[in-house]
């Protein structure tokens, strides 16, 4: 059986209630042939909360950081924290962080202070970085190339074209797709996921939000990273066995410390 791992979830922010739990949530993806699961880190409030989902289970890890839109009337990240914060039992990556100048252009120096600190902390300890960014492609790729990092990351639910792909590849990261893939108006998205080379793609679901087809609309739940995987290997032309294998493999090698114990 070919197995596939949610390579970013956000499972803090499900909405349980009094039938359906974490538990049960994650046994459900596990029957599906999730053997894994990348719970994010988005802000100091939820980096206890991540930790502790990751202790609970044996097949969840976590990461830790501030999320560009979590910056707005809040105290600048300062390394000392995050390095303090990173360096826990389970914590495999630093972030999420990043650029987001869709919804916040106007806390964008922030932005940037926030997340050549997170760089730094990735400079400092080895550990790869999870990135988002939306509408910031060309400021993206320059703090990217500057911090010159040489365990890189990973650009996490992408959206952008091939352009900024293929200058994030050459710097050695990893680009993720979600169910924003099979969305009816993602042409161009798709024509960048064909081209991904084999041993640099990973899926995802970034549940609870952007539930690919036919969920849209739902809550995303961890389970439905199959149906991603299966219309993206189906969008490249290969077998849903062979994809599910190179994307897990993917995942190990990126974020190594994000090991099972069998």
């Amino acid at each position: 059986m070919s197995y596939l791992v949610d390579s970013h979830c956000h499972l803090d922010c499900l909405k349980l209630d009094d039938t359906e739990n974490l538990a049960s949530i994650l046994e459900q993806a596990r029957a599906k042939g999730i053997k894994h699961f990348l719970s994010i880190g988005v802000s100091k409030d939820n980096a206890e909360t991540v930790c502790a989902i990751a202790a609970a289970h044996s097949d969840v890890h976590c990461t830790v950081g501030i999320h560009p839109l979590d910056l707005m009337d809040k105290e600048p990240v300062m390394l000392d924290w995050l390095l303090q914060a990173i360096d826990r039992p389970k914590v495999v990556a630093i972030g999420e962080t990043g650029l987001d100048l869709y919804y916040q252009p106007e806390t964008v120096k922030a932005q940037q202070a926030s997340f050549e600190l997170h760089l730094e902390a990735a400079r400092l300890t080895g550990k790869p970085v999870v990135i988002h960014t939306r509408q910031a492609r060309a400021l993206t790729i320059d703090i990217l190339k500057q911090a010159n990092l040489r365990q890189a990351g990973v650009l996490h639910c992408f959206t952008e074209d091939w352009e900024m792909a293929k200058q994030a590849l050459d710097l050695g990261y990893y680009i993720s797709f979600s169910g924003i893939v099979t969305f009816r108006n993602a042409d161009t998205l798709r024509d960048v996921a064909k081209k991904i080379p084999n041993d640099r793609i990973l899926v995802e679901t970034d549940s609870p939000y952007l539930a690919p087809v036919p969920y849209r609309g739902q809550s995303n739940l961890p389970i439905y990273v199959k149906d991603v995987a299966e219309f993206v290997a189906q969008l490249r032309g290969e077998s849903f066995e062979s994809f599910a294998e190179k994307t897990t493999n993917n995942f190990y090698r990126l974020f190594p410390l994000a090991k099972l114990i069998s």
